[in-house]
């Protein structure tokens, strides 16, 4: 194995030991979940007015990090405002359990209240905001008005040219003058029972990046809109345990190996005069992964998915007759699938932009007229495409193309393919553009540096500061900075010779002294965890009790290309088991490592990662600690676990051989085992058949569910209480 630190090195490079450390400030467990938030004022859900001279976001408030408000900034002179208090403005209503699935479904808004949505009018003059599940449109000079009839609206937007809003309500589309007083319309039938119009199912909304089930056409004479029917869908029976007692729910939930929805796509006209059905194919079993219009509203694109993942047409749908017909198909290579993306972009010229992986990575290709052409290639990936300047002919994207731990923005120029970097290396950024691709609204964050915003031109020159949250003065982490802690980044190899990225945070070190270490790892696809970004208060608050913090990521982790990902293919807890091993046996090397207090942590796919290391290798970590696992692949839903598992009905071996817990007598590690008992995404049965199995085998282990807490009971307090005392009890914090 190769690492970035010898195993003779007493302390890792740049770490200063303990006696050239700064003066330090240590950060408890209190203040990390307290208000206000560690890492400052973090606007969210940024926009541009669409003339381009207010900057709006949604802001938490500094005594209530959990609450947000609507906020602008005139891009002008940088005076900014409370645009809408939240406080003020809202009822304070309950929200549907329609809307709390929906943000459950949406990470970013678990846990908040208050105004965490907006969308502006084409003519710039107010802005739609649902505030308590029912809707409100706001003046630029403060003043709102509550919409009639709007209680429980799901899915709100205005039209592209700003005459009508829609929404959904009671499982139909409606459809509302905007600024008339006129009464809405119901444009849909039907809805009701397992019957929902207008709205993403399930899986598209936890799996596949779609929360949204209906699509105006630019000229607003139509709407594409889904039907789904959850009839087929097998019910579960689940228990929402509360701490006051318990909710029985009769939840459809579409697990591996069972049906899915019945899913049809209408195209209506806007002033209720009827429709036609989208010609989807003879293939019922298929998943409608998005939908688009072309910037003419002369056609609908739809990319229709195979179930098993290894297949997607773009179909072009004619909006007079719903006839379609496949302009491209992308396939799978062996031993894969295909990942979905939002990397495209359809242009006036009638070229498309699209990210495809045909190459082994994800790059952007331009389509026109049947022919492809390869835009950006390397060995590195494209993770977004940004925006596009049709008129100059460039387009911008963000990849790791200058390093795989730090993200970019980038411009390509369309004709002569020449890219040129935008953003500040050592930063991992993310990117916004207005609809020309003139302006951008860049989000960038370093391990010294929580997330800053500011607004920058074409050229990437920032032209102002819209958070700039620098971390000083009286912003809340200025009393903790002198005394972080930096980051090391260094690399093993796995069994096969595979390149492994790890970071590591060390406490200061006293030389001769050896320390435990907290290793935490999440491992499932779809994510990376090591890069040059802010961490988590939290993970400076372990580092302060006395532990090594360390974190790799394995094969099947995102922006490494197809084949570092698809080494999970039917093999789900195989080789990210063995490549976390090699992790900890890197760690076995390093003096100033306790080999004997190594303690893992994971969450949910890093929860199931918990059993399956110290069930596949008893005595190399003193403690384990299981959050929300997945134990049974069966038990997951269809589009995500499919996708890398195969079918249960036909790869049944597969899942026998993925499941967490085999043989319980192997797990002889002290092992925790916590969960959300109301959780809908990861049940809480996960968790009592693995506990049922050690009982049955006679295995001890510690237990901590929660009434009423969802997959989100990670952010819980109790949570990290629960588990610095147990690390304490097994692992002991600070040096031997």
């Amino acid at each position: 194995m190769v690492g970035a630190m010898s195993a003779e090195a007493q302390v890792p490079a740049g770490m200063p030991p303990a006696g050239t450390a700064a003066a330090r400030t240590p950060l408890s467990r209190e203040r990390v979940f307290a208000s206000p938030d560690l890492a400052g004022t973090q606007p969210q859900s940024l926009k541009l007015s669409p003339d381009g001279t207010l900057l709006t976001s949604v802001r938490n408030r500094p005594d209530e990090r959990q609450r947000f408000d609507l906020w602008a900034l005139d891009t002008r002179t940088g005076a900014e405002r409370m645009l809408v208090d939240s406080r003020k403005a809202g009822s304070g209503a309950e929200l549907s359990e329609a809307a709390k699935m929906q943000r459950e479904r949406d990470r970013s808004m678990t846990g908040k209240t208050g105004i965490l949505q907006y969308d502006w009018s084409p003519d710039g003059r107010t802005i739609l905001v649902p505030i308590d599940g029912e809707l409100y449109l706001a003046a630029l000079d403060g003043s709102i008005a509550k919409l009639p009839g709007t209680n429980g609206a799901l899915n709100p937007t205005v039209s592209p040219k700003g005459h009508h809003i829609g929404f959904v309500s009671g499982q139909n589309l409606f459809v509302q003058p905007l600024g008339t007083g006129g009464a809405a319309r119901q444009l849909t039938q039907g809805g009701g029972g397992t019957v929902h119009w207008g709205e993403a199912e399930f899986v598209a909304q936890e799996e596949m990046d779609r929360r949204t089930g209906y699509w105006w056409s630019p000229d607003e004479r139509y709407l594409a809109v889904e039907r789904f029917d959850e009839a087929p869908v097998k019910v579960f029976t689940r228990a929402a345990i509360g701490a006051s007692g318990t909710s029985i729910y009769q939840q459809r939930y579409p697990a591996a190996g069972t049906p899915n929805v019945a899913v049809e796509l209408h195209i209506l006209r806007s002033d209720g005069s009827g429709g036609v059905k989208v010609d989807l194919g003879s293939d019922p079993d298929i998943y409608v992964a998005r939908v688009d219009w072309l910037p003419d509203g002369s056609a609908l694109l739809v990319q229709r998915e195979n179930r098993a993942q290894t297949r997607l047409d773009m179909l072009r749908v004619d909006p007079a007759t719903g006839a379609s017909r496949v302009l491209f198909t992308e396939t799978a290579g062996e031993k894969s699938w295909i990942n979905l993306t939002n990397a495209y972009r359809a242009l006036r010229d009638g070229s498309l932009l699209w990210r495809s992986e045909r190459d082994g990575f994800g790059h952007l290709w331009r389509f026109r007229d049947g022919r492809w052409t390869q835009l950006t290639k390397g060995p590195w990936v494209v993770s977004d495409l940004v925006g596009v300047d049709e008129k100059a002919g460039r387009a911008f994207f963000t990849a790791n193309k200058d390093d795989l731990l730090e993200q970019q923005l980038y411009a390509i120029d369309l004709k002569t393919r020449a890219i040129t970097r935008l953003t500040e290396r050592g930063w991992w950024n993310e990117a916004t553009a207005d609809p020309a691709g003139t302006r951008f609204i860049i989000k960038r964050s370093n391990p010294d540096q929580p997330s800053q915003h500011y607004l920058a031109d074409a050229s990437g020159k920032r032209l102002r500061w819209i958070n700039e949250n620098r971390v000083e003065g009286d912003h809340p982490y200025a009393r903790y900075i002198a005394g972080q802690r930096p980051i090391e980044f260094g690399t093993v190899k796995a069994d096969d010779g595979t390149v492994l990225h790890w970071e590591m945070i060390t406490p200061p070190l006293v030389p001769g002294k050896r320390y435990p270490v907290f290793f935490q790892h999440y491992g499932g696809p779809h994510t990376q965890e090591v890069k040059r970004d802010w961490h988590a208060p939290l993970i400076r608050h372990i580092v302060d009790q006395g532990y090594i913090f360390f974190r790799l990521d394995n094969r099947g982790s995102d922006h490494r290309g197809v084949a570092f990902e698809r080494a999970i293919w039917h093999a789900m807890g195989g080789v990210e088991v063995r490549d976390q091993l090699a992790g900890a046996q890197y760690l076995k090397t390093l003096p100033f490592v306790d080999p004997a207090r190594i303690a893992t942590y994971g969450w949910s796919y890093g929860g199931y990662m918990s059993l399956k290391m110290v069930e596949a290798n008893p005595g190399v970590y003193a403690a384990a600690i299981a959050g929300a696992p997945v134990t049974d692949w069966r038990l997951y839903d269809t589009h995500y676990t499919e996708r890398y598992m195969g079918d249960p009905r036909t790869d049944a071996a597969a899942y026998d051989a993925s499941r967490a817990v085999i043989d319980p007598l192997r797990i002889t590690t002290p092992l925790l085992l916590m969960h959300g008992m109301a959780d809908d995404n990861v049940f809480l049965q996960n968790s009592t058949e693995v506990a049922a199995r050690l009982q049955a085998a006679d295995v001890p282990f510690e237990m901590m569910f929660y009434p009423g807490k969802t997959h989100g009971a990670v952010r819980d307090i109790h949570v990290w209480t629960t588990i610095e005392r147990f690390l304490a009890t097994h692992v002991g914090a600070g040096p031997k």
